[in-house]
Formats: structure tokens, sequence, C-alpha cells
């Protein structure tokens, strides 16, 4: 049984990332500096051929999760290739995001088994029911953002704070400490809003007496200051800027510069009224049952809570900063959708009990459903490059201009499969025409329709009359716009109604 729920938690990370293989421009920096050092290596030669130098992005990222995911990833490539599996750049990308869906699940699997052993069998099989049944986790498990690597030491923590017996009112000295440091590790690396969450809980360790204030301060020195160390030899040797610590520039960046807000502003409220229950789902009641139900998963609650308080300060806001709180709601909604499955099937209370979380579990996945047939609509520009790949496969001497909407919605370095660089010593055999992708920013049609070189363009249709009739269109790809009734189901449904009404 363990394993069918380890197996589960992997398989619904896996099928996210096959039902949408594209990425979007929130994941392009890891996803592409995993190609870069995937491709060209880490020597200081191959550096100037590195994509970040020509797109670096509002900040600064760390290439730390990307050295590491390219690594992981590599054993897998050769594998996959031995077994015939991989057929150009395009399946290398599809590898990469498996290999870290699957440490992000591992880490799941981790929580799982704590789960099981502090709160029971039952909550443990709904945990990984409630995890599987949502939309957000298991599709975002293998994108590549930062904040998907920041996940994976976060429930790390998690796993070693609930790793012990139901009747241990105390976390183990040595997992306290475990826990501070990977905390630190994580702010000072991959997302500085880890700090919100980190702060509250340093303090509760040491109000609480799990740890002296000499030992704080000792793991604050070695693992938070040894990680900013880290960092900054590092990132300062992908960038060639000296120093450079990514996350502290992107704390002055955002926060004492403000300059998040020109990504727009939301209310204090955001979080709570609108990014927690798309994020929950039917774990949001159930995680309030759990709360007043269990005294176990109190601590843990509140202190997430807090943490949400703390972020919704600032003015800025999107459901990834607060990712890292959903594992613990679903522990709280487990425990929850537990008591009600436990009470007495005989009695009328029991049995709707029963009825109200295989509802919940049901809306669960229709919502899931529904949200994951219309995210996998959202990658026209990786669709349409795939598709342009097919078509013109046979053709020399192409030059295609790919839109800042087309590289923005999926077309990544990976999808340039008729252009090098290739990964060394794979058996398919490079492409027999070579071309040039190009996607230098804010070109006009009118510089488009003049250039000479440019033989394709890969852009959105509502702009394909600019480009003059010399273009003629070749292909297009549907993207997800808004849901809508369709006329023709409307008035059916309304006749049907009518009809019922009527008799």
């Amino acid at each position: 049984m363990s394993a069918l729920l380890d197996l589960a938690l992997l398989g619904t990370s896996w099928i996210h990332v096959l039902l949408a293989p594209y990425t979007k421009v929130e994941e392009s920096f890891n996803l592409h500096a995993t190609h870069d050092v995937l491709m060209y290596g880490v020597q200081p030669a191959a550096l100037e051929n590195y994509d970040h130098f020509v797109f670096p992005g509002a900040v600064p990222r760390t290439f730390i999760g990307s050295v590491l995911l390219a690594w992981l990833s590599t054993p897998a490539i050769r594998a996959a290739d031995a077994l015939e599996l991989v057929h150009d750049k395009a399946d290398l990308q599809l590898i990469v995001r498996l290999v870290l869906a699957t440490c992000n699940a591992i880490a799941f699997c981790l929580i799982r088994r704590a789960v099981s052993r502090r709160f029971g069998g039952l909550t443990s099989l709904l945990f990984v029911i409630l995890t599987c049944t949502q939309f957000h986790l298991p599709f975002w498990m293998g994108r590549t953002l930062p904040n998907m690597f920041a996940l994976i030491p976060v429930n790390l923590s998690l796993y070693l704070w609930n790793n012990r017996t139901p009747h241990t009112t105390r976390p183990w000295p040595s997992s306290v400490k475990q826990v501070l440091a990977l905390l630190a590790f994580t702010a000072a690396v991959f997302r500085s809003e880890v700090l919100l969450l980190l702060g509250p809980l340093a303090l509760q360790t040491l109000i609480c007496g799990y740890v002296s204030v000499f030992g704080l301060v000792k793991i604050g020195v070695v693992y938070g200051l040894g990680s900013a160390a880290l960092t900054t030899l590092v990132d300062s040797y992908f960038w060639q800027r000296w120093p450079l610590w990514p996350e502290l520039y992107g704390i002055y960046f955002n926060v004492l510069e403000g300059k998040s807000a020109e990504w727009g502003v939301l209310p204090y409220h955001t979080y709570f009224s609108s990014f927690l229950p798309k994020l929950l789902l039917s774990s949001l009641p159930l995680s309030v049952l759990g709360f007043l139900a269990n005294s176990h998963v109190r601590g843990l609650v509140v202190q997430v809570v807090i943490f949400i308080v703390l972020i919704s300060g600032l003015g800025h806001k999107e459901w990834r900063f607060v990712i890292y709180v959903i594992p613990v709601f679903n522990i709280a909604a487990a425990c929850g959708a537990a008591w009600l499955v436990s009470r007495r099937k005989s009695t009328i209370f029991g049995k709707l009990c029963l009825l109200a979380v295989i509802g919940l579990l049901a809306f669960n996945c229709l919502a899931t459903y529904l949200l994951t047939i219309t995210s996998m609509a959202n990658y026209p520009g990786g669709e349409a490059l795939a598709a342009f790949n097919e078509i013109a496969s046979n053709h020399d001497d192409v030059h295609v201009h790919i839109s800042n909407l087309a590289a923005q919605t999926g077309a990544s370095l990976f999808l340039q499969t008729h252009a090098p660089p290739y990964f060394p010593g794979l058996s398919i055999e490079p492409p027999t025409h070579v071309w040039m992708y190009n996607k230098t920013e804010h070109l006009s049609p009118q510089l488009l329709s003049a250039s000479r070189e440019i033989t394709h363009i890969i852009a959105e249709a509502d702009s394909a009359a600019l480009y003059g009739p010399e273009w003629t269109p070749i292909g297009s790809i549907l993207g997800f716009d808004r849901w809508q009734f369709r006329p023709g189901v409307k008035d059916a449904l309304r006749g049907s109604l009518m009809d019922r009404f009527e008799r």
C-alpha cells in the first residue's frame, strides 16, 4: 500500500508533465540555464554562449538549482538514449522536467510517510488523495520556477518536523536544527520569501526551548552565511558579476526599491480570499475541520498562517509565493477528512460525513480536470514551434523569427531542434538542415518585412495583417482565451430546462 501511494504521487506529477510539455516565461530562466549547462558545460570558455547574457530578466536568479538539475538529468538522458527514447532536443526538455517532478514527488513521499507515522495510515491515504486531486501542485511540480526548486527543501523540512510518533510532543533536537538549516539555505539561495516562514518558526523553537540562543545563532551563521557565500561564489561565476548574491539583489530590487509593484499590486486579503481557495480547493474547508479536530496540526497551521499574513504586506502578490503552505494545509485537511470518515456509518451523521468527503473529492477532480485542459491550451508558442519544426523539416536555409508572445508561451531553446548546440554523446543524428532561430525582441512588422534574411515568422495571429501580403500563413495554433458557452449548447440547455418545466 505504501509503495502504491508513493507511485500515485509520482505518477500524478509525471502525467501533468506529459499532458503539458511546454513552458512559459516564468520558467524560462531556469529551463534555459539547465539547457546551457547540459549543452555547453560549465567551463569558463562556455559561458559566452549562455542565454542569460542576452536575456537576463528583471533580476538575476541563482544557477545552483539549474546546475543540480542538469547533473541529475544527465544519467536519465543517457538511459533514455540507450532505450531509443530520445529523438531530438525537445525530448530532453521533457526528461529535465520529469527529473524535477520526481525530486518534488520524492519530497512529498517523505511527507506522506511522516504523516502516516504521526497521524495514522488513513490520514496518510487521504493526504495523497487530496494532493493528487488538486491542480496547482501536481501541475507545477515539474516546472522550472524558482519556487519549485525551493519547494523541495521546504518540504524536506516539513518531513523532518513531523517524522515522529503521535505521542511525541516535541520534535527531535537534531530535526529542529536540520529544519532551520534547510530553511536558511532555501531563503539564501532560492527564494527570499522563505525568510518569512523561517523567522516565526525560529522564534517558536526559541520560546519553546527546542534550541538555545547560542544554537540558533550558530545555525544562522554556519548555514545562513554559508549558503549566502555558496550562492555568491557560484552565481558570480555564472553571471560574471563580482560579487553577486541573487536573492539579496532581488530583495533590494523588489522590496526596498518597490519595483515589484510594476507587475501589479493586489489588496492585502488576496492570498486568503482568492489564491488559497484556488490552490487548496476542497482542502480549505477540510483543513479548518482538521485544525479544530486535531491538536497536533494546530501549530503547523498557525505557522503558515503567520507566514501568509506577513507576506500579504507586500503589494505584489502571486500564488506561487505561498505555494509552500499547501502541504501543511493538506495535512490538516487529511486529518479533517479522516475525522469525518471515521464516524460510525450506522448513523445518519456518519453517512452524511462520508458523502461529504466523497463530494469534496469529486469536486477536486472536476475542478482539476477543467483547469488541466485549460492549461494544456496555454502554450501556443511551444506548440507552434514544434509544429513548424515538423512542417518545414526538409527545408534548407530557414531563418525563423520567434515573436515575444511565442517565446513567452513555450518556444524554448530545447525546441530549437534544427540548430546547435546538441547534447554530447547522444546516438541521434543531428538534423541535415541547420536553421537560424531568431528571438530578437521588439522587431516591428516593417523591419521583419524589410529583412532579406528572415524566411519565416512565428507570431500572434491578430497581428498577421501587419506583416504585409508577402507573408503567407502556413498554419495556426489555437490558445486558450476564456470559458464560454457555445450558442448552440446554451440554447439546447435552455430548451431542455424549459421542456422539463413545462412537463
